[in-house]
């Protein structure tokens, strides 16, 4: 099982790109659980279409209120060519810790057993990239992921995030934490975009391992509720998109042959 984390910041595309990377390993015929690890609980949407589902924390709250115990399937919403969706979600708008709740969601999932009844190829947590506290960092220890992929633009406050995020995984690295497989960089089309990624991922002796471009399709396919790879097959970002997840199994040691 190649367990994979991906960070950036708030609204840089993240859940986007990897949602369109699980489906498109999904059309490889690779089983994916996708873990939204966000608060707002919106990483799958375009995977599923549904307005609502069960968050794990959700489900916590409510068993502790009902006495009531939830079952493996009331976290899980499976969503396009048999994508597993998870979302974490958070704590009451005012009350709890964003980071806390993402360890008592995974603690649950793998105290549920979901790995095993599942049986995923490829899991690939979703993490908001814009503080790196120990709840949000997670992720990125022993027995959760094997590899960080970082998720920026050439925008400051992106860089600023991503680069917080690569220094994260270096105090890390004598841990036996998950280590950088490379950064991707979603355009924005700013003014010496490609070389100020390029730059910041040479600081942390790394590299950008693909490259998205900004295009409409995207935020037409969002308008559907639709992953790229689903709504628009066929076009260039589908490639692109395809193309992205080809290169982060390579990175994590396994060929798609097409």
């Amino acid at each position: 099982m190649i367990k994979i984390a991906v960070y950036g910041k708030g609204g840089i595309g993240k859940s986007t790109t990897v949602s369109n990377i699980s489906a498109a390993l999904s059309e490889e015929g690779i089983k994916v659980m996708q873990i939204g690890c966000d608060p707002k609980a919106d990483s799958t949407v375009s995977l599923h279409q549904q307005t609502k589902v069960n968050t794990v924390l959700e489900l916590v709250r409510a068993s502790r209120v009902n006495k009531k115990n939830f079952t493996l399937e009331d976290m899980v919403t499976v969503g396009y060519n048999g994508v597993i969706c998870v979302e974490a979600g958070g704590p009451n708008p005012g009350l709890g810790c964003a980071g806390r709740g993402i360890i008592a969601a995974l603690e649950k999932l793998k105290e549920k057993g979901a790995y095993e009844a599942y049986k995923p190829d490829v899991v690939i947590y979703d993490v908001l990239g814009d503080v790196v506290c120990g709840g949000f960092s997670m992720p990125m220890r022993r027995g959760y992921a094997d590899k960080v992929f970082i998720i920026t633009s050439g925008e400051n406050m992106a860089i600023h995030a991503a680069a917080n995020i690569a220094m994260a995984i270096d105090n890390f690295k004598n841990r036996g934490y998950a280590g950088l497989g490379g950064l991707i960089l979603n355009r924005r089309n700013v003014k010496n975009e490609y070389e100020k990624v390029k730059e910041l991922a040479e600081d942390f002796n790394s590299k950008i391992v693909g490259t998205l471009d900004r295009c409409d399709v995207v935020q037409e396919a969002e308008a559907l509720n639709k992953t790229v790879i689903e709504a628009f097959p066929g076009s260039d970002m589908a490639k692109q998109y395809r193309k992205l997840a080809e290169i982060v199994m390579k990175i994590c040691g396994k060929e798609i042959s097409r």
